[in-house]
């Protein structure tokens, strides 16, 4: 599957667009994180186990918008973006979206 955050995936040529497609998770803080985010704060310095999670999350959703594309009969996904929201106290949701398209070589 290509995915793209332009509207065209360089080299290959749009044949069909299949129309939106979207994949989202929904994490919470662990609690072991909080307490070491809470000395990081204090001494300063990267918070890798929030990265860790934030990169976790960013795959899990990646491989379900590719998951839904591929179920529609697409081979790319254009236009690709990420948001991000809080769902309640301690949890957020990362959501990608983008357009299914089938692309042939040119």
């Amino acid at each position: 599957m290509l995915i793209s955050n332009m509207e065209v995936v360089p080299g290959k040529r749009i044949i069909s667009h299949l129309g939106l497609v979207q994949g989202s998770t929904v994490r919470a803080k662990h609690a072991g994180r909080d307490i070491m985010a809470g000395l990081k704060n204090i001494f300063g310095g990267e918070l890798k186990g929030y990265t860790e999670l934030l990169a976790e999350s960013r795959d899990e959703a990646i491989e379900r918008l590719k998951e839904q594309a591929q179920a529609i009969g697409a081979n790319a996904i254009v236009n690709v973006r990420f948001s991000t929201s809080s769902i309640a106290a301690g949890a957020s949701e990362i959501f990608v979206y983008g357009t299914a398209v089938i692309v042939e070589d040119r």
